[in-house]
Formats: structure tokens, sequence, C-alpha cells
């Protein structure tokens, strides 16, 4: 069979509205890849403010409306899950969002006969896909992230609800081990490990001048310069690094924080103590690669935040590892599924300062371990984060959905 022959409607929450808009980039690219292999793809995901079907480098996007659109604000910018905790009056469209999508999932399916409905966040997606799978006996990949696991801690009523839509599904993918075995506790099932790998090409020459020179990053401006990307968020962890800062001596080392969110000003505040702790908000993309060029080492300190919340895969630490750079990270969620420790990366325990402390000295005094670290990440990326790989298996799990 050719995967030509193979049509695949995907399901989510989010998608990108317009052609330059940063939602969801990994969901993006695994479209562009599976298309780019031959299959034939559409996308089914909810209106934003009225927003109408369309597409998007030549994908349709099938809008399903839900409510009037002023109020189509559930998904998009930020999860669904914060915006219901700020705004519970939210949790009133969850149930229109579920009808509508149910019965504009039906109408594809029925036009355009896909093989495969491969839903990303089966709660609620898998109920939105459910209808026509069963009417129309297609099978159903539903594909967690980890996200929608954490409600149970909250609701206990979503486990059975989950636990029926798993035993429903033909194929079941988890964007990491962890997540894997968070399925496994609601039903034991066989569960594909399908993570995804980096959206950011225009890092490729960082990486691949310090492959060609074969040497670790040397400090710039004669400091050991330690980079941080992402959300200000508490499960990201960076009140940790920040009090790492303590034990790193100023005039020998400099933590830069890109990225900005709920927690920034608390953050400055804290580092206010530390002149070599700077924020330096959001970056455009050349600027966000040139803190990736400068830097020496990239951290991620996460930890399991107060929700039970925590990174899911870590996909920025394929990012920095495919820009050169070697990866400190802590011990939680999917992250030692990228972070093999003192192979691909070095692991620290979670809500240690002193721990990222030392393991950043380790790396400042030893460029030979840089080296040896990031051909481990080389070597670790190749074999499970390449889109072609990625790709090739979801192409291998639809071939033989389809067969049966």
């Amino acid at each position: 069979m050719h995967p030509a022959e193979i049509k695949v409607l995907v399901i989510g929450s989010v998608y990108p509205r317009y052609d330059k808009d940063a939602e969801v980039p990994w969901l993006r690219t695994s479209i562009a890849h599976l298309k780019k292999a031959g299959l034939d793809v559409q996308v089914l995901a909810p209106a934003y403010k009225g927003l109408k079907s369309h597409t998007i480098d030549g994908t349709p996007v099938n809008r399903f409306r839900y409510a009037p659109a002023d109020w189509e604000i559930l998904t998009h910018e930020e999860g669904a899950p914060s915006k219901m905790a700020s705004r519970p009056w939210l949790q009133l469209l969850a149930i229109p969002y579920i009808i509508s999508g149910f019965f504009k999932c039906i109408k594809i399916c029925r036009k355009w006969k896909p093989d495969i409905i491969h839903a990303h966040w089966p709660f609620p997606h898998a109920y939105i896909a459910l209808g026509a799978a069963k009417l129309f006996h297609i099978p159903l990949v539903l594909n967690f992230h980890g996200a929608e696991l954490l409600l149970i801690r909250k609701k206990k009523w979503v486990k059975p609800l989950l636990k029926f839509a798993i035993g429903q599904a033909q194929s079941i993918f988890a964007n990491s081990s962890f997540t894997a075995g968070k399925i496994k506790a609601i039903r034991d099932v066989d569960v594909v490990w399908s993570p995804y790998g980096t959206t950011l090409d225009e890092r490729r020459e960082t990486r691949d001048e310090r492959e060609g020179s074969g040497l670790a990053p040397h400090p710039v401006n004669g400091k050991f310069k330690v980079l941080f990307v992402g959300r200000h968020i508490e499960r990201k962890g960076i009140r940790y690094l920040i009090e790492a800062a303590k034990y790193l001596p100023q005039d020998k080392f400099e933590i830069r924080i890109i990225g900005e969110g709920d927690l920034t000003g608390q953050l400055k505040q804290q580092a206010a103590q530390y002149p070599h702790v700077l924020f330096t908000g959001k970056l455009p993309a050349a600027e966000l690669a040139r803190e990736y060029r400068e830097a020496n080492v990239f951290v991620l300190p996460a930890i399991v935040d107060h929700k039970g919340d925590t990174e899911g895969l870590g996909v920025v630490l394929i990012e920095a590892m495919e820009s050169g750079l070697p990866v400190i990270a802590s011990d939680v969620g999917g992250i030692p599924d990228v972070v093999v420790d003192n192979v691909s990366g070095l692991l620290v325990p979670e809500k240690s300062p002193v721990a990222l402390a030392d393991a950043i000295k380790r790396l400042a005094e030893d460029p030979q371990l840089t080296v040896q670290l990031l051909e481990g990440a080389r070597n670790r990326i190749a074999e499970h984060f390449t889109w072609d790989n990625i790709t090739r298996r979801q192409i291998e799990i639809y071939e033989n959905l389809k067969r049966k």
C-alpha cells in the first residue's frame, strides 16, 4: 500500500488561524511531513471568534462553530484548562463544543471518507471523533500529550470517560514514556511512543558551525552563558535557576532568561539581588538564534507544579540540542526520554538550585564533557526525534490499521 492512498482526518483543539500564526508549530510540521510522504490530510478544529474554514500550507482546515463569534475563545492563545480556571463561565461552552464538533466530524467523514481519524488531546476530542469512527467504520488513533491526563486529579468524572474512549481506539499514541505510563494507569493498553521533533530550522547553521569545529562553544565576553527559553510559568522551575545564581560567581557566569509569562514580575523581583541574571523578554527569531549561538549551555529546571503538571516531553531541549548546545534539565516528566544522563545531557533532581549550579560549573570546567554530550545528543536525536523517523513510524501504524 502506498501512503498516497491514505486519507487522514486530524482533529485538535488548536491549529494556526493564518499563515504566520505561531500556534502548535509541531502539529503543523507533523502534517507537512505526512503530506510530503504522500498522504492526503485534512484538519478539524474549532473556530476562533467566528473564523470560517480555510486552508493553511495547502491543507484544508475545517472549522466548527460552537457559539456566537464573541464567545468562541475557549481555545487558542492559551490552553482551555487555564482559561476555564480564570473564567469559569467558559465551561458552559464545553457541551456545544463537543456536539458541534461531533456533527461536523460526521459531515466531513460522510463526504471525504478518510481512512484514519487521528484525534489529539482525547479529552474531549475522542468524543468528537467516536460517532463518525463507529458510523463509517474508520480506525481511530488517540494522541495524548499529557495535559488531558491532569484533569483526572481535579475532576474525577473524567477518568471513566477517558477509560471508555481509550478502549474504543484502534491505536494510542503518547508524546513521552511518562505520558504512556499515565495512560496505562487508566487502562492497560499498548501505547505507541510518538514524540515530535524540532520546528526551528533557522538554528541549524549554529549546530553545523559547532559540529564542523568539533569544539564546545567558548564563553562570550569571558563569561559562561546559561540560557533558558520558555514561558514564565510555575512548572518551568525558573525560580530554582535564579536561586542557583547564588552559587555561580558573577564574574564568570551569566544567566539569560528569554520569554515572558504570569510569573515574570515575581521572577524579576527575585533576581534583583543577582546582577548576572538577565531578562530579555520575548525575542524575534533572529535575536533568539543569536542567543542560542552565544550561549554555552541550555537549562530547563522543570518541576512538578502544585497542580501536578510537568513537562510532557521537553521539546525545547531537542531544539537546544539541534542548535549545538549541551543541555541540563530536571529529572521529571518526559524529559528523560530526551536527556539520558551523562549521555545526551545532564539530569538533576527537581527544585535543587545547588545541583543545577554544580552541573553548570561541571560543564564550564570540562570542555571535553560538552563535546561528549553533543555527540550523544546528535545520536539521540537521529534515533528518536527526526521528523523522517517519526513520520515513518506513524505511517506504518496507519497502513496496518487500514489493512485490518
